[in-house]
């Protein structure tokens, strides 16, 4: 009985390790080596007496500008002191980021050879969530007090539809997302096919580069919300269409329909049971569709215009 458990795990495991695609494979043995330097817990154990080799070894984290007694007060400041606790129970060591990191910078440095694995900095940042990726040159810093989970006590006063994202799972997609600027050629024009477009690239590298996330976390969303845009694809591009808004240069149509909102504005009774950024996922429908429908590389892909994308996708939404 024991020996056919065995053959049996031993199956399941060989089929786990065959279903992988040559793809998935290959870029499971590209090394990389994270070194992720905890600043918020070197921040953490520090007293006032231990300010001067603190700043020091992070030169980066104090600019010349703010006078000790800052660093004091916060190191001393029982609110962050708070903080820093609440941080080490969801990130007691390196273990979840680097499993996070790892693969994405796999699948980075596959699809971008010349990618350089960056020194990582967690830290802290009085929940800034407007700046929970920062990255710089070779360095990447998170700010890791912005994904204590969604419904955290620290969060109450924040919109419920920016909170939603701050959550131990949103690092992967936030860092990639902040990786894909630096492949996607901006858009130039206002026109709003440009900016759906731009943001539908960057939600393909997601699908590229974490492939293990699901896609209503790849785009910010909860599962509902993403299966209400699901359901209702045709019926939003329908009314994109008809409305002519994909040449249109409107300002507003970035805050209606592409920016972080609590829902997508249609200006129909519809509007309280849509999410946000709508345009961003039908920028996504549209770029897959023409990867789908073309040879066409990723690196081509990131500085193709979008009238040709939008062209050759030969895009319809499912019905």
């Amino acid at each position: 009985m024991k020996n056919y458990l065995l053959l049996t795990l031993v199956g399941l495991l060989i089929i786990s390790c065959n279903s992988k695609s040559k793809v998935e494979q290959e870029i499971e043995k590209i090394p990389i080596d994270v070194e992720i330097i905890r600043f918020d817990k070197a921040f953490a154990k520090a007293t006032p007496n231990d300010l001067p080799q603190l700043k020091k070894e992070y030169p980066s984290f104090f600019p010349e500008q703010y006078n000790d007694s800052i660093w004091i007060d916060k190191i001393t400041d029982t609110l962050q002191n708070q903080l820093e606790e609440e941080v080490f129970k969801v990130f007691p060591d390196n273990s979840s980021l680097t499993d996070v990191l790892v693969p994405l910078f796999q699948h980075i440095k596959y699809y971008f050879p010349k990618f350089k694995t960056p020194a990582v900095v967690a830290a802290t940042s009085d929940v800034d969530y407007r700046n929970k990726v920062i990255l710089a040159d070779s360095l990447l810093i998170i700010a890791v007090d912005n994904y204590l989970g969604s419904e955290h006590e620290f969060y109450k006063g924040i919109e419920r539809y920016i909170a939603k994202g701050m959550k131990p799972s949103q690092v992967g997609p936030d860092v990639a997302a902040a990786y894909s600027k630096h492949y996607i050629k901006p858009p130039k024009q206002r026109r709003f096919l440009e900016q759906i477009v731009y943001y539908g690239k960057q939600l393909y590298l997601k699908d590229l580069w974490l492939p293990a996330v699901s896609k209503a976390e790849k785009i910010g969303y909860k599962e509902e919300e993403y299966q209400w845009a699901e359901e209702n694809e045709e019926y939003m591009w329908r009314y994109f269409i008809e409305k002519e808004l994909l040449y249109s240069t409107d300002p507003k149509l970035a805050a209606r329909f592409v920016n972080p909102a609590p829902f997508s504005k249609f200006y129909l009774e519809i509007d309280n049971e849509s999410p946000g950024m709508l345009g961003r996922y039908l920028g996504w429908k549209i770029v897959n569709a023409y990867m789908n429908n073309t040879d066409t590389s990723v690196q081509q892909l990131m500085v193709t215009k979008a009238d040709e994308i939008f062209k050759n996708s030969k895009y319809k939404p499912k019905k």
